[in-house]
């Protein structure tokens, strides 16, 4: 099994990146694989609402590492996304990552687990936690839970790893994530029958 952990800073050993490998390690201790996608510092383009990628596995945007990503996630067993936290949210450019990432394609990770993780110098973390747990709960992705709310707090690298209660709530989770990887793997063919999807528009023509 694999687990991809997108690393949302433009940092790339950094905050974040430390926080991700103390969650690795743990699924290691399973016997499962991760890949860390750095989404890097090049320049990520927002989503159109073109619709072109509807029933695809790519956007039609291929001048960053969307869709690279796209493909790791279709073949991985579940998703770890990171992010540092601005202005109390997420990384403008992970959202922009996330929202092409996701649009039309959530079917491919359905019943994927899925967990979001942050890192802060102070304050932030909960709200920014909440924007990346969207992603999964509105594609049919079970969510993993940790001991309390997926976050680390430093500037530093060296700081983070002073947050002792930080780093214990992502091992926690990776066991969290490897104990709910096994438990879906000894269940097959377990996925709920999907109803035939109905949309609702609150403003209707006469």
């Amino acid at each position: 099994m694999n687990v991809l952990m997108i690393n949302g800073s433009p940092h790339e050993d950094g905050c974040v990146f430390t926080a991700l490998s103390e969650i690795a390690k743990e699924l290691h201790k399973e016997n499962i694989e991760t890949t860390i996608f750095p989404i890097g510092v090049q320049p990520i383009y927002g989503c159109t609402g073109c619709g072109s990628c509807r029933g695809k596995t790519s956007c039609i945007f291929d001048g960053d590492p969307v869709n690279a990503a796209i493909e790791c996630l279709i073949k991985a067993d579940g998703l770890i996304v990171g992010s540092p936290v601005y202005y109390g949210g997420a990384n403008g450019a992970l959202c922009a990552f996330l929202d092409r990432m996701f649009f039309g394609k959530a079917q491919h990770y359905a019943y994927k687990p899925a967990a979001a993780i942050v890192n802060c110098r102070r304050g932030g973390a909960a709200s920014a936690f909440d924007r990346l747990n969207k992603y999964f709960t509105i594609s049919n992705m079970p969510v993993v839970p940790s001991q309390y709310w997926n976050a680390t707090h430093g500037t530093t690298v060296e700081e983070v790893l002073q947050d002792l209660e930080g780093l214990q709530i992502m091992r926690t989770l990776g066991r969290n994530m490897a104990w709910m990887l096994n438990a879906l793997a000894s269940q097959s063919n377990a996925v709920p029958e999907a109803e035939k999807r109905v949309m609702t528009n609150f403003i209707r023509k006469s």
